[in-house]
């Protein structure tokens, strides 16, 4: 099956606000395994969501929609949507009791009139009722069509999606679908598919598909079956055929994040760690300090933006940068051994390199030093991104280089993994 997302909202083309609902909706047709061939955004205007539901109907298995749900006079997506179909309006009991219930808590029990326009629904259709808001979304079928009708705030989208979205999906398809991610750190997307590419291509169920993120990759394993025990039964032999192929640079399974997998291995050991970053700006620490229970984990970081700061404060002796270089090997080696006894933690992290625009007439940009330091050594790992990489994918990588090395130290890794693909990716690490 495949999708259209048709996203209404003027604010949306007026670039008021961000439209994250197409990439939301998105994301979670991908793990059901349902393509997305089209986003459209269109305005607060009935002709024009017409002409964009008449041009989708053509196209598409499935037809998801989102905003114009409210309770002002633009917001006309239910009404439209249904006169595409043929579909009469009803007014739903249960939408106007939670309704009441949801402006009484919020309101004091005032309520305007055109707060019901909310709680008509297309008939035939399956109610999805709002979980974060008031205006009640639904499913139906209608003319060999899937169609559902979202809310556009992205909570109440989100929200709905899961607890009503999917399910109904999974059930207008048939069998369900069930997916698995495989999550990636030190090969490129291109590179995966072209390790995987036959893989890919002759799989049908289950599927095989990979996602690049800014600092990694996932592959999503999608199977068809009507449990999820036969689904995983088809899917675990193609998920231990790639775990072979890709050994260590997979960090997990139906996991978050790299941060997190590595706040759950030093939890469980009870051990911390620090960092002493440059040119990535306090990101490992924002990172990582986002995670609920991070303080348990992280003893502090300091951001050591200025050579004065990294000799003053971590107390890199300023040789060491005279001679080497502020971007350098043995840099990135004093800043992570000297934050970890500073701050009195288990491994010490240093980071130093040029995020853009300009190079340092030695390095180019994209060029860091990565520094990892236990008790009982300290090592550098080098990235070489490339001048055409920008600040943003410079940081986020260099971030998720310091989580690769604390992971493979906490799980007994070497630190540089033993499968050796000639990709120029993967960054290679040395005793400084």
């Amino acid at each position: 099956m495949n999708a259209e997302i048709i996203c209404v909202g003027s604010e949306l083309l007026l670039g008021n606000v961000v439209n994250t609902d197409a990439r939301d909706v998105s994301v979670v047709l991908s793990e059901l395994g349902i393509d997305v061939y089209r986003h459209t955004v269109v305005g607060d205007n009935p002709n024009r969501l017409l002409a964009a539901l008449r041009e989708a109907s053509e196209r598409a298995d499935i037809i998801i929609t989102t905003g114009g749900l409210g309770p002002t006079c633009d917001d006309l997506t239910k009404k439209t949507v249904a006169d595409f179909f043929s579909l009469p309006l009803y007014f739903d009991k249960e939408a106007e009791k939670r309704l009441l219930e949801t402006i009484g808590n919020r309101h004091g029990g005032k309520m305007t009139e055109n707060n019901l326009a909310q709680c008509w629904l297309p008939e035939t259709c399956t109610p999805f009722y709002n979980t974060c808001g008031t205006a009640p979304g639904c499913g139906f079928r209608a003319g060999g069509k899937t169609v559902l009708i979202l809310p556009g705030p992205p909570k109440e989208l989100n929200a709905m999606l899961k607890l009503s979205g999917v399910p109904y999906l999974r059930e207008v398809a048939g069998s369900p679908i069930y997916s698995r991610k495989i999550h990636i750190y030190g090969l490129g997307e291109s590179f995966v598919e072209h390790l995987l590419r036959d893989k890919m291509e002759s799989l049908r169920n289950p599927t095989l598909a990979p996602y690049a993120r800014e600092s990694e990759v996932w592959l999503r394993v999608s199977a068809k079956a009507p449990t999820a025990s036969e689904a995983d039964a088809l899917m675990a032999p193609v998920i231990e055929d790639i775990k072979e192929t890709l050994g260590d640079y997979i960090y997990g399974i139906d996991c978050d994040s790299i941060e997190k997998t590595v706040l759950g291995l030093l939890t469980e050991k009870g051990m911390t760690f620090s960092a002493a970053e440059s040119c990535t700006g306090g990101l490992i620490a924002k990172r990582f300090t986002d995670l609920p229970g991070a303080s348990a984990a992280f003893k502090g970081g300091v951001t050591v933006y200025t050579n004065e700061v990294k000799i003053n404060i971590v107390g890199v002796p300023p040789e060491v940068i005279e001679e080497n270089g502020v971007v350098s090997a043995p840099v990135a080696y004093e800043l992570a051994k000297r934050i970890r006894v500073l701050l009195g933690s288990d491994f010490g992290i240093g980071v130093t390199g040029l995020a853009g625009p300009d190079g340092d007439g030695v390095n180019e940009v994209g060029t860091v030093f990565v520094g990892f330091a236990t008790k009982d050594e300290t090592v550098v790992r080098k990235l070489t991104l490339g001048k055409r990489a920008d600040r943003s994918l410079i940081r986020s990588v260099a971030a998720s280089c310091a989580f690769d090395l604390l992971r493979r130290s906490l799980t007994g890794l070497p630190l540089e993994s033993e499968k050796k693909f000639e990709t120029g990716l993967f960054p290679k690490t040395d005793k400084a």
